[in-house]
C-alpha cells in the first residue's frame, strides 16, 4: 500500500475482542468508585446499573449504524450523514478535545504512581516518558497499538475477574486461609439500609460514575481497521451487557459486600484496596497501584489512538487539515497522531503550570462531552435507520430494540441527567460548572461549523461517501 492510501486492516480479531472488553474498564472504576460508595452507600449499585443500561442502549444504536457502515469516524461520520455536516464537525472535534484532555489527566495519574516507585525521576519526567513511549507505539502501526492494548486490557480483565472470584469465595466463607470477619451480603442492608442517604443519592451517584463508562465506543472506531469490520462491531455490541454486568456491577457488589459501605478504610485507601486489605492480602496497595497504572496506560494508548482516528476522519471529510487524512506506508495517520499528542503535551504542561485555572477549565469544559456524544448518537440513529432501510436493508444485522421508542426514551434520560447536573453546585468541578462550560465550548464549536459551512459551502461528495451503505472499505 502506498503512502496516503488510507488505513489498513491491521487489527486482529483477538485485538478487537480485548479492546471491546477493556474499553469499558477505565481507571475511573478503580479510582473513583470510593466517592460513589460514600455518596450512595450500597445503592451505588443502582447508579451503576442505570448508567450501564444507558450505555448498553447507546452502544446498541451505535452498533446498528457501525455494523451497516464501519468507519474510522464512527458516530461523527454517522452524524455528518444523518444530521448534517455541522453535526459531524462539531461532535468530532468535541470528542477529539475530550480525549486530548484525557491524555493529560491519565499521563499525570500514571506519573504519580511511577514517581512513587522511582522518585529519582520527577513526575513531569515520567509523564513525558509515558506519553513518548505510547506515541511511538501508535506511530509504528495499528497492529502495535492493538498488541499493546491486548495486553493492557488483558491485565485489567484478569485482575477484576480474580478480584470477583476471590471476593465471592470470601463472602461465602469458603476461601481457605482468609478470615474476612466483615464479609457478608448482609452489608448491603445492615448499615443504615440499602439507601442510607435516601433515593436521591442514586442520581447523585449517577453523576459520579457516568464518566467512568466513556470508552465503550472505542471498539466501533477500531472496527474500521479490523479484518472483518461488520463482525467485530456486531460481536462488540452484543457482548456489552455482560461486560458491564460483570466488570462494573459484579466488582462493586463484591466491594460493598466485603466491607460495610461506611467503613473508614474505603475513603482512606480506596474501595478496591480496602477490600483487598480486608482479606488480609499482602501489599494490596501496591497490587492495586500496578492495576491502576495498567488501566492508565491502556486509557492513554486508546485515547491517543481514538483522538488520532477522529482527526483522520475529520480530515477525510474536509473538516480538518488535509494532512490529517494522509497515512504512511503502514497505514498510520502520522499528522493526526502528532497533532493529537502535541495538544496532549500542551495540556500536561497546563496541568503542572496552571492546575487550578487553565487545566481546571479544560477538564470541566470537556466533562459533559460523553453525554453530548451519546445524545448525538441517539438522534443520528433515528435518522440513519430510515436511510439504511431505504438503501441497504440487508445491512441491518444489528437492530436497536423497540425503535424508535427506546431511542427517544434514552435521549430523554440523557437530557434528564444533564439537567440534574445543573442542580449540583458544590465545588469548582461541580456538575453545573461542568455542564455550563461544556455547553459553552460546544456552542463555540457549532458556531464555527455553521460559519464554515456558510462561507466555504457544502463540500462535494467524496468517492467514499458516494458509495452505497453496503460497499464499505476500511480506507
Amino acid at each position: 500500500m502506498t503512502p496516503g492510501s488510507g488505513l489498513q486492516a491491521g487489527l486482529k480479531n483477538r485485538h478487537l475482542t480485548m479492546i471491546a472488553i477493556g474499553g469499558v474498564i477505565g481507571a475511573g472504576l478503580f479510582v473513583g468508585s470510593s466517592s460513589g460508595i460514600a455518596t450512595a452507600g450500597p445503592g451505588i449499585l443502582l447508579s451503576y446499573a442505570l448508567v450501564g443500561t444507558l450505555v448498553v442502549l447507546v452502544m446498541r444504536m451505535l452498533g446498528e449504524m457501525s455494523a451497516a457502515n464501519p468507519t474510522s469516524g464512527s458516530f461523527s461520520a454517522h452524524a455528518d450523514r444523518a444530521l448534517g455536516r455541522w453535526a459531524g464537525f462539531s461532535i468530532g472535534w468535541l470528542y477529539w478535545f475530550f480525549w486530548v484532555v484525557v491524555l493529560a489527566v491519565e499521563a499525570t495519574a500514571g506519573a504519580k504512581i511511577l514517581e512513587g516507585w522511582i522518585p529519582a525521576v520527577p513526575q513531569w519526567g515520567w509523564a513525558l516518558i509515558v506519553m513518548a513511549v505510547l506515541t511511538a507505539t501508535n506511530l509504528v502501526s495499528v497492529g502495535s497499538y492493538g498488541e499493546f492494548e491486548f495486553w493492557f486490557a488483558g491485565i485489567k480483565v484478569v485482575a477484576i475477574g480474580a478480584f470477583i472470584v476471590v471476593g465471592l469465595l470470601a463472602i461465602f466463607g469458603v476461601l481457605p486461609g482468609v478470615h474476612a470477619d466483615k464479609a457478608s451480603f448482609g452489608n448491603l442492608t445492615s448499615h443504615g439500609g440499602f439507601l442510607p442517604h435516601g433515593p436521591g443519592a442514586i442520581l447523585t451517584g449517577v453523576l459520579l460514575v457516568v464518566f467512568s463508562f466513556m470508552g465503550s465506543e472505542i471498539a466501533t472506531l477500531a472496527a474500521g481497521e479490523s479484518e472483518d469490520p461488520q463482525k467485530a462491531v456486531t460481536k462488540s455490541t452484543n457482548s456489552i451487557i455482560w461486560r458491564i454486568g460483570v466488570f462494573y456491577l459484579g466488582s462493586i457488589l463484591v466491594v460493598v459486600s466485603l466491607l460495610p459501605w461506611n467503613d473508614p478504610s474505603i475513603a482512606k485507601d480506596g474501595s478496591y484496596v480496602a477490600a483487598l486489605n480486608s482479606l488480609g492480602i499482602a501489599h494490596a496497595g501496591e497490587i492495586m497501584n500496578f492495576i491502576v497504572l495498567t488501566s492508565v496506560l491502556s486509557c492513554l494508548n486508546s485515547g491517543l489512538y481514538t483522538a488520532s482516528r477522529m482527526a483522520f476522519s475529520l480530515g477525510q471529510r474536509g473538516d480538518a487539515p488535509k494532512a490529517f487524512a494522509r497515512t504512511t506506508s503502514r497505514g498510520v495517520p502520522l499528522a493526526a497522531i502528532l497533532a493529537s499528542v502535541l495538544f496532549g503535551f500542551v495540556a500536561v504542561f497546563f496541568n503542572y503550570k496552571f492546575p487550578d485555572s487553565v487545566f481546571l477549565f479544560l477538564v470541566n469544559s470537556s466533562g459533559a462531552v460523553a453525554l453530548f456524544v451519546w445524545l448525538v448518537i441517539c438522534f443520528s440513529q433515528l435518522r440513519m435507520r430510515r436511510i439504511i432501510q431505504r438503501e441497504a436493508p440487508e445491512k441491518l444485522v444489528v437492530k436497536m430494540w423497540l425503535y424508535p421508542y427506546l431511542t427517544w426514551a434514552t435521549a430523554a434520560l440523557i437530557v434528564f441527567v444533564l439537567g440534574y447536573m445543573l442542580t449540583d453546585t458544590k465545588g469548582e468541578s461541580s456538575g453545573r460548572t461542568t455542564v455550563l462550560l461544556s455547553v459553552l465550548v460546544a456552542a463555540l464549536v457549532v458556531a464555527v461549523a455553521v460559519i464554515k459551512e456558510k462561507v466555504v459551502g457544502r463540500r462535494p461528495v467524496s468517492a467514499a461517501e458516494a458509495e452505497p451503505v453496503d460497499k464499505v472499505s476500511v480506507g
